[in-house]
This record gives C-alpha cells, sequence and structure tokens, in this order.
C-alpha cells in the first residue's frame, strides 16, 4: 500500500501539466458559466428594444392612418352636407329642389360620417399613448373595439346612400321610379362623390383594425 500511494505521488510530482490542464479547464468552465447569464441579458434587453421598436412603428402608421380618415369621414359628410340643386324652371306653384335632408339615407350618411369623424379626432389621444407606451395592450385593444363599432357605422352609411344614388341614376321599372339624375344632375355627381369618399374612410378603418391586430398578436 505505501508503495502504491508512493507511486501516485511520484507520478503527480514527475505531471505537474496534468495539474495545470486541470486547473485550466476549470477556470474555463468557470469563466463560461459565469458569461452565460450576461449573454443571456444582452440578448433579452436587445430582444426586447427591437419589439419596442416595432411596436413604436406600428403605432406611428396607425396614427398616420387616423389622420387620413378624419379627412375622409370630414370631407364626406361636408361633401353630403353642402349638397343641393334647384332646377333653372319652375311654375307658379312648383319649384324643382333637390337637396340631402329630403332623403332619410343621406342624413343617416352625414350624421354616420360625422359621428366617426369626431370619434377619430378623440382617438387620436389613445394612438399617442401607443406611440409613448408601444408595449401598452389596454389602449390597443380598446382602439380595435371602437374603430370596428365606427367601421361598420360609416359602411352601413355609405351602402344606404350608395342605394339612394344607384336608384337616382338609374330609376326602378319594377316600382315605376323614374331616374332623377338627367335632370338633378348635379346634384347626383356630388352623392356619388360622398359615397365614393365615404367609402375610402370605411377602407381606412379597416387598415386600421388590421395593423392594431398585428400589433397585438405580435411577441
Amino acid at each position: 500500500m505505501d508503495s502504491r500511494h508512493d507511486g501516485e505521488a511520484s507520478l503527480a510530482d514527475t505531471n505537474p501539466m496534468l495539474e495545470s490542464k486541470r486547473t485550466r479547464s476549470n477556470g474555463k468552465g468557470k469563466a463560461i458559466a459565469m458569461a452565460d447569464p450576461t449573454s443571456a441579458t444582452v440578448s433579452t434587453k436587445a430582444t426586447k428594444l427591437q419589439k419596442v421598436g416595432w411596436k413604436k412603428g406600428v403605432a406611428i402608421i396607425d396614427f398616420i392612418l387616423r389622420l387620413g380618415a378624419i379627412g375622409a369621414t370630414l370631407a364626406a359628410a361636408a361633401i353630403m352636407g353642402n349638397n343641393d340643386q334647384i332646377l333653372p324652371f319652375f311654375t307658379q306653384f312648383l319649384q324643382f329642389h333637390a337637396q340631402w335632408n329630403d332623403f332619410p339615407m343621406f342624413q343617416f350618411f352625414v350624421i354616420g360620417n360625422a359621428v366617426a369623424g369626431g370619434y377619430l379626432i378623440l382617438s387620436l389621444l389613445l394612438s399617442i399613448v401607443c406611440i409613448v407606451r408601444p408595449l401598452a395592450v389596454g389602449p390597443r385593444l380598446l382602439l380595435v373595439v371602437l374603430d370596428t363599432v365606427m367601421m361598420a357605422l360609416v359602411i352601413g352609411a355609405a351602402s344606404s346612400a350608395a342605394a339612394v344614388v344607384y336608384l337616382a341614376h338609374n330609376g326602378s321599372q319594377d316600382a315605376n321610379w323614374i331616374a332623377v339624375c338627367q335632370q338633378f344632375s348635379d346634384f347626383c355627381q356630388v352623392s356619388s362623390k360622398a359615397v365614393v369618399v365615404s367609402f375610402t374612410a370605411a377602407f381606412s378603418f379597416a387598415c386600421l383594425i388590421v395593423v392594431s391586430s398585428l400589433a397585438l398578436k405580435r411577441k
């Protein structure tokens, strides 16, 4: 037993390189183990910064789209609200006059687009909050819900007005309705422009909903 112990001691004495290699390998392992948490923290911070930057860019796009939708909704309401035409000929008891408030569908059109425009102006505050706090979920979710409601309102108003404009242009033989746009051509042209602008606003709402949904979905 003593001879074996002496042999191991002599082997350790004659091979100092083995001990130094073990010490170096253990030191490297400890260094790597100590470096791992730092690299993981840096990687997490980089991922978080990338996520914040992406969501902030989406919030800026949302703000720009809202400005465009404000212009479209208010323009549609203003165009239709100032739409009237008086024919140059009249009789002693009758004057041929077409005005937007003579049609309930056009009244709904003006009110619906005006309400949507007012909502969009107020929603700019929430859009700014999303720019300042890109990771906030509550304001973005609220915008998605309210945008969906307003899009339905604008589409309904534009569709009802479009039906009246179609009948004014083409009439209906089944209902014995004549096409009045042959006489009130200016009135019909202005009404058609307002309907097109309103559908453009509805498309802007759809883009807003898609952008906000992507911002909520991305992780």
